[in-house]
């Protein structure tokens, strides 16, 4: 049966399920960027994880409040430190009517294992995984794993009879803009199917009638259209041309609250944002100082730090929506000390001093990288702490992009000073120490340490915790990381960033501090 006629059929069976066909409706929503690809083990960046949730999933996931609880994996036990068993969801198919078996969980585990796979992260301690009979799989992993659960929640699972018939048995290599089968086209268990995908103009979902979960709303069909404008994107919600908004500008908050036409759910969003420095190469590739680079040495980190103000980017910029942070992850995430959270206060005296000190007494110039439709006014941002900068006499020449150009040219460390926002899907601060500070290595070992911070007394507490069952001592291991890149000025952190969504009064949806809309839950009235 052909594809459009396989997917009239499914609306057909939606429609009937609701009873009457005016009670299905159509989501329409919007943010600034659009998805950076289909594949689902290519790009581990937030849009991307929302809209594969839709599509494809993982053995086990999160419910409304957070909470892990069983998805393609019915019950799950410890067989050994190093293994651990997972019955699978019997009657369960991929969209194309294949049934799931653990031969595809195999395959999907051995797929974000794959050099290509953006998702090494989650795959952190596993080895692989082995079929013990068609609804039983067992995953090992190099030692006692403390967050296995909370990493395969973002390991979602393909076909492997789809991947291999149409030649994507790994992922998309997204770094080189490799394009595969996978980039446009999808095929997973999950409750919504794609129809049809137009890069940078609109994708479309609709309903699975033959999902095995139960849908709380009364969406069939998803319709995403990315708007990078902000006063466009606002003027879409409030004429009803879409629905939903995921990310609307903080200076419209107070008067789309006025408007009875509109909605805004509030929350903290479990993502923090920051800049960080090359501090690998002996010379920066993009700067006036020649024979040396200024960000290995300490006081010009220090001097950075100093000369922002991240109180003023809080007023001055997002309006009252951040919270600014003097670590590199959310309180959501275990391992978080309140402790250590404590900004800097911007001193640009000793800010000059230290540069002086360090050899840049008329400071110098560099380039910093910055996307301009990803984080919540992400450009301005860069634009506030760039005038900041040349306060100490630091020339910074702005160089943004949308954000598929951006991740696919900072992920190759071409870059000299840069801005990163980091969620924690996990909820465990390994997550975020192990990607963003471990020296990089195998197994999402500095998967996002995009200036090659290194430090061996980090490097020895991360490693700890990967195999540290106690979590006490898990804590203790994570303050201990976290107090030295903090004396490091391994990065800097600037806030963590509060998440309104916005939508028409219509629309009842589920807010969590992961950022992620969920159709399945999601009601129009």
């Amino acid at each position: 049966m052909p594809a459009t006629t396989l997917i009239r059929a499914a609306t057909l069976s939606v429609l009937l399920a609701f009873g009457l066909a005016a009670e299905a409706k159509t989501l329409r929503w919007s943010s600034q960027g659009d998805i950076l690809t289909m594949d689902p083990h290519a790009q581990n960046e937030g849009l991307n994880n929302t809209v594969s949730d839709h599509i494809y999933e993982p053995l086990v996931t999160r419910d409304k409040n957070l909470k892990i609880e069983p998805a393609l994996a019915v019950s799950w036990k410890s067989i050994n430190p190093t293994t651990m068993q997972f019955k699978l969801r019997p009657n369960v198919k991929f969209h194309d009517g294949t049934p799931f078996t653990a031969d595809d969980v195999v395959f999907s585990i051995e797929r974000a294992l794959a050099p290509t796979s953006n998702f090494s992260p989650y795959m952190q301690g596993i080895t692989g995984a082995r079929k013990v009979d068609d609804l039983t799989v067992e995953i090992v992993t190099k030692g006692p794993n403390p967050v296995l659960l909370p990493q395969l929640t973002e390991v979602r699972m393909m076909s492997r009879a789809w991947a291999n018939k149409h030649g994507v048995q790994r992922p998309q290599d997204y770094k080189n803009k490799e394009e595969t089968y996978a980039v446009r086209n999808a095929n997973g268990t999950g409750p919504f199917i794609l129809k049809s995908r137009e890069a940078d103009v609109k994708t479309v979902l609709v309903l699975n009638s033959n999902w095995w979960g139960k849908m709380e709303g009364n969406v069939n069909e998803v319709v995403y259209q990315p708007i990078k404008q902000d006063g466009t994107r606002v003027a879409a919600l409030l004429s009803g041309e879409v629905d939903f908004v995921l990310d609307p500008p903080p200076q419209d908050i107070p008067r789309l609250k006025k408007d009875p036409k509109v909605r805004i759910l509030e929350g903290n969003e479990n993502r923090t944002i920051f800049f960080g420095f090359d501090q690998w190469r002996d010379e920066l590739q993009y700067s006036n100082v020649k024979g040396k680079n200024p960000f290995k040495d300490v006081r010009v980190r220090q001097a950075f730090q100093l000369a922002i103000d991240v109180n003023a980017l809080r007023t001055q910029v997002m309006r009252g929506l951040s919270i600014p942070t003097g670590v590199m992850f959310a309180p959501q995430s275990d391992g978080y000390d309140k402790s250590l959270d404590v900004a800097a206060k911007p001193d640009r005296a000793r800010a000059k001093k230290l540069l002086a000190d360090a050899g840049y007494p008329n400071g110098f110039e560099v380039t910093l990288d910055c996307p301009n439709n990803r984080y919540i006014n992400d450009e301005k941002l860069c634009q506030a702490v760039a005038a900041m900068l040349a306060q100490i006499d630091v020339k910074v020449k702005l160089n943004a992009m949308p954000r598929a150009t951006y991740f696919a040219k900072i992920q190759k460390h071409d870059t000299s000073f840069y801005m990163l926002g980091w969620g924690v899907p996990t909820f465990d601060s390994l997550y975020a120490l192990q990607s963003l500070m471990r020296t990089i290595g195998q197994g999402g070992d500095g998967n996002f340490n995009l200036g090659k911070y290194s430090n061996p007394k980090v490097d020895a507490a991360i490693d700890a915790m990967k195999t540290e069952m106690d979590l006490a001592k898990r804590r203790a291991l994570a303050k201990e990381a976290l107090t030295i890149h903090k004396n490091d000025v391994g990065h800097i952190p600037l806030h963590h960033q509060v998440i309104p969504w916005a939508m028409r009064s219509s629309v009842s949806a589920v807010h969590r501090a992961d950022n992620r809309m969920h159709a399945k839950w999601v009601k129009i009235d």
